[in-house]
């Protein structure tokens, strides 16, 4: 596909990350006049083209068109002054969806998008159709525009970052929940609730929402479609099963994956695409999650260790805490988002020891303090061999955060890559207090600055 459209034109790209690098390479082969902008220096690939970098790379910003990174915030006082003098504010998720020739899902929530994204893929992929899956989960579709056809469908995971400036919605859309989130970038809940509104906002022909969440079920639109228990809902989860209508579409036991929130995120994808029982079983028997969400790392000495690395908020780590009917060893803390006031709820039912690692561990052992034992860790590497140390057979050690990954990491991906590291350097049998391995994998644990360009937008 060429965009003739951007020849000539005056473009700014701000972030240089995984999303906006096939970005760049469409808008150099359109003989657009790009210069980039990223508070890192660009990528070597680019080094051709004119930059601005370091601490006030947004200074003197001027263009026809911006394009913005998910991570840059649409109100930076630079940014806001270029669309003030006329330039156009959208972004490489914004051009796909308008450019798209097939029938695009559109996919957001504060918890459980990724999953159900996912899970809506291998639901279109099992009834026959090309499907391609991409958006916040890691990989953009705007360089495969070409291979796209009109019959085939685009499942984009949509975070809040993502959505805020959004102005065309895909067609189907979905809301997993929305609760508070990411509430150290957005200005303000509403902001927030806003912009996961643009999801369906513009252009949506079906609304999906989750009747169990207050908040989806107070969005104003019309006529949404309804996921949840109560008898209210077109899809309807009741009597070990998921409905549609009278139809049965779906055993919750024949769901791999555990938690009654998975059973959701299924109902949510059976409402978006309305597979036959048979599409539905099929991913239901094979998907066993993705990677860094409530994954079992390993079994050592009647120990399990998961990795939840992406819960980056307090109510996805009490989602994962509920999934198992025991107490569990937990390892939280990073860079917080918001009030641990959900955690502190649940700690006397759900956690047995609490390992706090990372800037927020002062915040977490005010608000869990004298509900459950709590013993600071500093980093990943140290947790890992305290929780080792403490666990007992039948234990469940747990790394879900409840904050994101900024403070030590680039992403969660690194932070749950770290985890899993130091879990499978543990020694098969326990040898005093020595733990083989270990220290050889400290060197991996890297402090990252925050780069706001960067693509860990899980909002």
């Amino acid at each position: 596909m060429t965009f003739d459209c951007f020849r000539g034109k005056k473009i700014a790209v701000i972030g240089i990350g995984v999303s906006n690098k096939p970005l760049v390479r469409l808008l150099e082969n359109a003989e657009a006049d790009i210069t980039l902008y990223d508070k890192n220096t660009p990528p070597t690939e680019f080094a051709h083209l004119p930059a601005h970098s370091g601490e006030n790379y947004l200074d003197n910003l001027s263009a026809d068109i911006i394009f913005r990174s998910p991570g840059v915030k649409p109100f930076e006082p630079q940014i806001v002054k270029a669309v003030e003098n006329g330039a156009v504010l959208t972004s490489e998720i914004e051009l796909f969806i308008e450019n798209s020739p097939c029938e695009i899902f559109g996919v957001t929530g504060s918890d459980g998008k990724t999953t159900t994204t996912t899970i809506l893929g291998k639901m279109l992929t099992a009834m026959g159709r090309t499907t391609h899956v991409g958006g916040n989960i890691g990989t953009p579709l705007l360089d495969k525009l070409d291979d796209i056809k009109p019959e085939d469908a685009a499942v984009l995971e949509l975070s809040s970052f993502q959505l805020m400036t959004m102005k065309k919605s895909p067609r189907t859309a979905v809301i997993t929940n929305v609760s508070p989130n990411h509430l150290d970038w957005h200005r303000s809940m509403k902001e927030y609730i806003s912009a996961k509104t643009n999801v369906f906002k513009y252009s949506s022909e079906r609304i999906i929402l989750n009747y169990e969440n207050n908040i989806c079920r107070e969005l104003e639109c019309d006529n949404p479609v309804f996921f949840g228990r109560n008898e209210a809902c077109q899809i309807l989860i009741r009597d070990g099963g998921i409905y549609v209508g009278e139809q049965k579409v779906l055993d919750t036991n024949d769901i791999l994956l555990p938690g009654e929130h998975n059973i959701e995120n299924f109902a949510a994808a059976i409402a978006a695409c309305l597979p036959a029982p048979e599409a539905a079983k099929t991913v239901a028997n094979t998907f066993g999650g993705v990677e860094h969400r409530l994954e079992l790392v390993t079994e050592l000495d009647g120990v399990k260790y998961y990795n939840d690395s992406i819960a980056s908020s307090p109510t996805r780590t009490l989602a994962g805490l509920r999934v198992f009917d025991k107490k569990v060893i937990l390892i939280a803390g990073g860079r917080p988002k918001v009030g641990f006031e959900p955690l502190a709820e649940a700690a006397e039912k759900h956690i047995k020891t609490a390992l706090l690692v990372g800037e927020a561990s002062g915040s977490i052992r005010a608000a869990l303090e004298g509900k459950t034992k709590l013993i600071d860790c500093g980093d990943i590497v140290s947790a890992v061999k305290t929780a080792y140390e403490i666990a007992k057979s039948g234990d469940i050690v747990l790394l879900s955060p409840a904050c994101t990954s900024f403070d030590q990491f680039r992403n969660f991906e690194d932070r749950g890559n770290l985890f899993k590291k130091c879990v499978n350097s543990l020694p098969g049998k326990k040898d005093g207090t020595v733990l083989f391995g270990l220290d050889s994998v400290r060197g991996f644990s890297v402090t990252y600055d925050n780069d706001i360009q960067g693509d860990n937008h899980v909002g």
